[in-house]
């Protein structure tokens, strides 16, 4: 910490009159002014171990967050309004109006009632999805890596704080302004701040005058500026409003014009029509935008037009009220006719929906899933294939190093201990043979150990002159991975090892320090034995990593190169076969290419990554003249190399990996590898996790199908899109995968009707994840570029985790439809109940209710919203995952939906009416007695009591409706089928959906007040309290229950049947099997199946195997 006493800071996001270069407390000079060394020392930051966590909270509490400017929150006022000013409540409010305008006072105050009490929930309700949504935003928000208490770790860009150590490389989005310390490589894009287009390349130690322009102040890395190239360390001198960016924040936040632009001419003028066009467009979208028809997800849409559709026939619905009633302009048909039209309108239905998706979005995080496009919920349950990557994906992205290989020496295999980053533990067993030599599946034999003895790693460097030691050389040097021991927190006196960088450098790291070649003991200290010059990064399109290193006894330049193995031998030009000084190089042949592509392939037959390393000493210049450094062309550095071996890294399948993908193959969705790793290795990996079939299946597998199951990008992106579309399959298997392959790939995936989601964590899979129906990034090694151009970010890069978000999609998907079917279905029942009732005349010719107008009100206010709610929050069906994935072509309204809905509808009806036939006609006088729609009279004590039992019915059909819809097809009573509890189960699921039991528990209860309150019961509702006529409401509802039981049934006997036929005339995929009878290989490997191919599995082995050394070979010829 520095002994200057800072000047007091300014208020929390109160930048007053900053200055442009200063930090949030007043420096000596601009940062740009000053050395890195001054600045850190002015600050109190430490550019070698970075803040303490607990210098970093009180510096947050401090300073605040690094935001720019206040964050736009959750309005309350917004919410009333919009609970107030939307089309449902609006036509509620329109009722209102009409009824109190003919006087019909207590119908007016119970719609009123229920407006206000709508918006009241409503705006409860709609605050904390609001709030959980928000909360959303703040977890998918940029992250940054920064380094504290000597350790690297990931922190939202809004806890950065003055003077925190941060590290940043390709891809990523700068978290706030930063002096740079360390630049390798290093270019951003500030277009966004300065208008450059080009990227400026950034530089440390240069210091700028106090008066330069943003632009020109190099040595400065702005907050929101991309990295473009390189990676590099930097001190954040300044955050939030602070930082550059956040002097122009008011501009970047400018909300867009939601007012349609006039089009002009190209001398600017613009006739009259133009300006009528541009207002009746913008009209017409203010008009969408409150309808809800150009706003929202495509479903919220969708559904927003259907309520547009019921409000049509609602009108329609009241026409024909008033029809039948001669238009007779009396108080009661006026009355009836705004009920009848109240029954079709889904008031609680669009609410309902965002609720069900923002608490989908919260269920998501806890299965480590953010979404950050809500249409993406959606668009889950309807995907068929995933391409995902491997290393880090369906691997742990812990790399270790299993094996190596040095020409003139031999094999160097690790058998590691429990710590993977600790070089102290395990043993090296060396054997003096290639690896194509060596069976490593053999445990043992006469002679040991195949594999070779454990050795010391001391004796093999002792036994070794030079080889070793430039193999060494070059896994130390060219990497980035610090590996480092200090003593354990947790247990003092113990040492403890540590690794910080990628997956893959670390285990290349580890490897060289068993040997103590650590890169920090090298490269570091007073006197370090290498200087490192130039860094030339890993670049997907050469495959390659490059350093220049000054060796400083000598003074001479080294370039020492790692990478994918055809494109590191392609640069060599030639190789020692022996361990001696004054061994002479032999040059690298067509031989021993084809050699060193064997022994890559045998260390890749056991899923190891392999990597080539190769070195040179440099010539004192460049061809070009000038000095070795970062300007020098990569093409002169990465040349004329010598080969010095191949090193093996094996990064294990996670645990949950195979079952995941045997759950998408149950769930009848396609896995696709899409990997840069070496097509063996792939493929080992893709057999162990279930995405190949296993070899004993491949006898099944006709040759053709075999050879486009695994595919390098070389030979897929050879072929054009006619050539893939006549492929028997997309392959399976994709290695040594570029950034256009992944979008080649999504193309003929759509091409063959599939709905795709692709996973990608780099800057250049962002076209990708654009292009994919689902794009997915991974949130801890994703760059921000990839989280940004991705719908939904997986916080643990897991694979499991997609299964688990497409499971919520399709949980999400099927309780959407099940309460738009439980609306819909309630709203056909009240109103042909209406309608129909209209055939019941009294003596003056006017319609007698079924239904007074208040307790269609009260109906649709219990037994709509709250239900619909619960069944929103219902759990997945059993077997959610072992269905092929749904359409989104039909989306929720499927041929079964609207069967379903008409189903329901009328059978409520039907009953409805019968109860009131019932009470008026079979145990009644068949007097409807005179006026029975306006008040009550000892005349119309029968149409009261048979409306009573009409309105139990109702309430009690529309409430128990919502238990049976919890799922379509199964029985209420045997929701589980594999349960014992053959007679209680259903006690278990009604009480499991805990908000759903309550829901229907109100509704229940909230029914006896209404009829047994006096006055209420008479005045209000139109009806009187019932004794006896509750058998029939009971009868009823047991021939409801009966009706919906017979219906499911015959519905899973057709259902079965029409499945059986399909498949039985389908007989080359399903054998005549149903998809759920189907075995998994079936399922998703049935498409491959030949019947008539019998091939052994050493020939499918051998297809497969088309694209080892042979392809490779044939890829080098034509390369060279």
């Amino acid at each position: 910490m520095s002994n200057r006493e800072p000047d007091k800071a300014v208020a929390k996001g109160d930048n007053g009159n900053h200055v442009s270069g200063q930090s949030n407390k007043h420096l000596t000079r601009p940062a740009h002014a000053l050395t890195h060394q001054q600045l850190a020392q002015e600050i109190g930051a430490d550019p070698l171990s970075g803040l303490t966590v607990d210098e970093a909270k009180r510096r947050l509490d401090e300073y605040g967050k690094n935001e720019l400017g206040e964050a736009e929150g959750v309005s309350p006022i917004s919410i009333i309004i919009a609970q107030i000013a939307n089309a449902m409540t609006l036509i509620l409010i329109l009722a209102m109006a009409v009824s109190f305008g003919i006087q019909s006072w207590i119908e007016g105050g119970v719609i009123a009632f229920v407006i206000g009490l709508n918006v009241v929930v409503g705006f409860f309700q709609e605050y904390s999805a609001e709030k959980t949504m928000d909360s959303l935003r703040s977890l998918s928000s940029p992250t940054a890596t920064v380094v504290r208490g000597g350790e690297a770790m990931v922190v939202p860009s809004g806890e950065i704080v003055p003077g925190d150590l941060v590290e940043v490389k390709m891809g990523d989005t700068l978290p706030a302004d930063i002096r740079l310390i360390e630049a390798k490589n290093f270019e951003t894009d500030e277009a966004l701040l300065t208008g450059e287009s080009l990227p400026v390349r950034k530089t440390v130690e240069q210091t700028f005058d106090d008066t330069t322009g943003p632009g020109d102040r190099l040595n400065v890395a702005y907050s929101s500026s991309t990295v473009t190239k390189g990676r590099a360390k930097g001190i954040v001198f300044a955050t939030g409003t602070f930082t550059e960016i956040g002097a122009i924040a008011s501009a970047l936040n400018k909300k867009d014009s939601k007012v349609r632009p006039v089009k002009r001419k190209p001398n600017g003028h613009a006739g009259p029509h133009r300006y009528l066009e541009a207002y009746t467009l913008t009209l017409g979208d203010a008009i969408g935008r409150f309808l809800g028809v150009s706003v929202g997800t495509p479903l919220q849409r969708k559904l927003s037009k259907l309520a547009m559709l019921l409000f049509g026939i609602a009108v329609i619905c009241a026409i024909i009220v008033l029809g039948a009633n001669k238009f007779d302009t009396r108080q009661e048909v006026i009355i009836y006719a705004v009920a009848t039209g109240l029954s079709m309108i889904p008031a609680s239905l669009v609410v309902v929906l965002t609720i069900t998706m923002a608490a989908g979005t919260k269920r998501m995080v806890e299965r480590n899933v953010i979404v950050r496009n809500l249409k993406s919920l959606e668009a889950l349950g309807a995907v068929t294939d995933i391409c995902s990557d491997k290393t880090g994906t369906l691997t742990q992205g812990k790399m270790v190093a299993r094996g190596a290989w040095i020409p003139g020496m031999g094999t160097y295999t690790v058998e590691l201990g429990d710590e993977p980053v600790n070089p102290t533990k395990g043993e090296i067993r060396f054997a003096n043979r290639m690896p194509s030599q060596i069976d490593f599946k053999s445990t043992s034999s006469e002679k040991g150990s195949p594999t070779g003895t454990v050795t010391p790693p001391t004796e093999l460097m002792a036994s070794s002159t030079t080889r070793l030691q430039d193999f060494l050389s070059v896994c130390s040097l060219a990497n980035l991975a610090t590996v480092f021991s200090k003593e354990s927190d947790e247990n003092p006196g113990t040492t403890q090892w540590l690794a910080r960088g990628d997956p893959t450098e670390i285990a290349i790291q580890v490897f060289a320090s068993r040997f103590d070649f650590n890169r920090l003991r090298l490269v570091s200290g007073s006197s370090p034995e290498w200087q490192e010059v130039a860094e030339f990064p890993f670049d997907s399109d050469v495959k390659r990593m490059s350093v220049i290193m000054k060796h400083t006894s000598t003074d001479e330049h080294w370039a020492f190169t790692k990478g994918a193995v055809e494109r590191v031998i392609g640069a060599c030009v030639n190789y020692y076969d022996s361990d001696s000084d004054s061994a002479e190089p032999k040059p690298v042949t067509d031989d021993f290419r084809a050699e060193i592509l064997k022994n890559m392939e045998s260390f890749a037959s056991l899923g190891l990554r392999v990597l080539a390393l190769a070195s040179r000493r440099l010539p004192s210049e460049p061809e070009d003249g000038g000095v070795w450094g970062e300007e020098t062309p990569r093409p002169q550095v990465e040349s004329s190399l010598t080969f010095r071996g191949l090193i093996g890294l094996y990064d294990p399948p996670r645990p949950s990996s195979a079952s995941a993908v045997h759950q998408c193959h149950e769930a009848g969705i396609a896995v696709h590898m899409l990997t840069g790793d070496h097509p063996e290795t792939a493929k080992a990996i893709a057999i162990e996790v279930g995405i190949l079939p296993p070899l004993s299946s491949m006898s099944r597998v006709s040759a053709s199908v075999a050879s486009a199951m695994v595919m390098t990008a070389s030979q897929f992106d050879a072929l054009s899109d006619s050539q893939v579309d006549a492929l028997p399959v997309l392959p399976l298997v994709i290695a040594r995968c570029a950034p256009s392959t992944k979008v080649r790939m999504i193309e003929a995936l759509h091409r063959r009707g599939k709905f795709c989601a692709m996973t990608g964590d780099g800057v250049n899979d962002s076209p990708s994840l654009r292009r994919a129906d689902v794009g997915i990034a991974m949130g801890l090694s994703g760059s921000d570029v990839a989280k940004d151009a991705s719908d939904i970010v997986l916080t643990d890069d897991n694979f499991a985790s997609i299964v688990s978000a497409i499971e919520e999609g399709r949980r999400i998907f099927d309780n959407i439809q099940k309460f738009v079917l439980h609306v819909l279905a309630e709203n056909i029942a009240q109103a042909g109940t209406l309608l129909i009732g209209l055939a019941f005349k009294d003596a003056s010719g006017l319609s007698v209710f079924p239904l007074a107008p208040v307790e269609i009100v009260w109906i649709i206010m219990i037994t709509s919203g709250l239900p619909d709610m619960g069944l929103g929050f219902e759990r997945a069906v059993p077997d959610i995952m072992q269905r092929p994935p749904q359409s989104l072509s039909t989306g929720i309204f499927t041929l079964e939906f609207i069967i379903d809905m008409v189903f329901y509808g009328l059978w409520i009806t039907a009953l409805c009416l019968a109860s009131f036939v019932l009470r008026v006609y079979a145990w009644g006088n068949g007097n409807l007695g005179s006026g029975c729609n306006e008040r009550y009279s000892a005349s119309c004590e029968t149409v009261f009591r048979a409306r009573a039992t009409t309105f139990a019915c109702l309430t009690w059909f529309a409430l128990f409706l919502a238990w049976e819809l919890v799922d379509m097809r199964r029985s209420f009573f045997r929701m589980q089928p594999g349960s014992k509890k053959y007679f209680t189960q259903w006690m278990v699921d009604v009480w499991r959906n805990k908000f759903l039991f309550w829901a229907i528990v109100v509704g229940f209860v909230t029914l006896f007040p209404t009829l047994y309150i006096p006055v209420i019961n008479h005045a209000v509702f139109k009806h009187t309290g019932i004794s006896w006529e509750w058998g029939i409401v009971f009868i009823c509802a047991g021939l409801f229950f009966g009706g919906v039981e017979a219906w499911k049934w015959a519905k899973r006997v057709f259902l079965r049947r029409r499945a059986r036929g399909q498949a039985a005339a389908n007989n080359v995929k399903g054998q005549g099997k149903l998809w759920k009878d189907m075995d998994v290989e079936e399922k998703i490997f049935g498409e491959y199946f030949d019947s008539s191919c019998g091939g052994s599995e050493e020939q499918m082995h051998m297809q497969m195997q088309g694209h080892g050394a042979t392809g490779l070979r044939r890829e080098e010829k034509g390369r060279d």
